[in-house]
């Protein structure tokens, strides 16, 4: 009776021991869901119904949606330019879309200029890929950062969240000589408290592996991945993209648009069918949880309030919407424009 007992006692003692240890626990990853949500909060552009996914190691939350700098068909719109990209600007804001992303000059300068008076309410990632590594003038660091440097001035810029080079494709085009200069030239922006933090973009993913794996400074990549696109099952790219911690924005979610079949203005009769698209898309890309953000084009602030739309919608898709978004996504690789044909190499990322 006695060991009984004692054991009885042991049991009682070992079972509240345990039960301590759970509640501990329980309330360790309460504070470290907390903390994350007290970050949330304090993003920019926050708003509770939009949904925020950590950049990676840049420890930025990031709308799980963004703003893309490209504006094609945006003269479908027929209004004036800088109007539409500060009210689309505005309904991103208004949304909770809290990133930007400009890759060319004339992009840095309209959304520098939609950004005036309240640029601390968008994180702003630029690029002058006219003048970068894809130039050959522009394969030294002293080049990279005087490229840098007269952009942020003409922008009126005192500094970019993220400076992403923009490189050629495929990137291994680039001797390993230009890899170190691009990488030198970002380390020495950031030093300099002009980016805050640094990336690359290109549409080699073998490159981007190597570039991920070779050098840790790189906090940001950008890389297509489209509707069509899916994680490889050996060397994914996603593998190095996860143990270096880097954040991920998905390029060419539409595929050039190739995914719609009309033509993006209001009145167009395939409207309603494209802005379903368009979110199966998005909802099919974030169940990837590597990938912090699809970054689309946006022309209109109807687009914009589709693809806050998407984030509400429920996740997962079920039998019917897998099967709709298969077949639309075929109708997307035949409608791929000849300068557009190597998102093909993009199915397996």
């Amino acid at each position: 009776m006695a060991d009984k007992q004692i054991t009885r006692r042991g049991f009682m003692r070992d079972s509240a021991v345990a039960g301590a240890g759970v509640t501990m626990g329980l309330s360790a990853a309460a504070a470290v869901e907390s903390k994350d949500q007290a970050a949330i909060r304090k993003t920019r552009s926050y708003n509770p119904e939009m949904e925020y996914r950590r950049l990676g190691k840049t420890e930025l939350w990031i709308s799980a949606v963004c703003f893309g700098g490209h504006w094609k068909r945006i003269n479908v719109m027929k209004e004036d330019f800088d109007k539409n990209r500060r009210d689309v600007t505005t309904a991103c804001m208004e949304a909770g879309i809290n990133y930007i992303d400009a890759c060319s000059h004339g992009e840095v300068l309209a959304y520098s200029k939609a950004l005036a008076g309240r640029r601390e309410k968008m994180y702003l990632a630029l690029s002058d890929c006219s003048r970068e590594v894809r130039n050959k003038t522009y394969r030294t660091t002293d080049k990279l950062m005087e490229s840098f440097d007269s952009l942020m001035k003409e922008a009126k810029q005192e500094y970019v969240d993220l400076w992403r080079i923009t490189c050629h494709e495929p990137g291994g085009r680039h001797s390993f000589d230009t890899s170190c200069e691009l990488v030198a030239a970002l380390e020495k922006a950031k030093k300099q408290g002009k980016a805050r933090f640094i990336g690359i973009s290109s549409h080699d993913r073998r490159w981007l592996k190597m570039m991920i794996e070779y050098f840790p400074q790189l906090e940001v990549v950008l890389t297509p991945y489209t509707a069509g696109s899916k994680v490889a099952p050996k060397d994914s790219l996603f593998d190095a993209v996860k143990k270096r911690d880097v954040g991920v924005f998905g390029i060419k979610p539409f595929a050039s648009n190739s995914l719609f079949r009309g033509t993006s203005a209001p009145n167009d009769p395939n409207a309603a069918e494209d802005d379903r698209r368009a979110r199966l898309a998005i909802r099919y890309i974030l169940c990837n949880p590597a990938i912090t953000a699809p970054i689309p084009g946006l022309i209109s602030t109807q687009q914009v309030a589709n693809m806050a739309k998407a984030i509400k919608e429920r996740r997962q898709l079920d039998v019917a919407e897998k099967a709709e978004l298969e077949e639309a996504t075929k109708e997307m690789w035949a409608n791929l424009p000849e300068n557009y044909e190597w998102l093909r190499d993009w199915e397996y990322v």
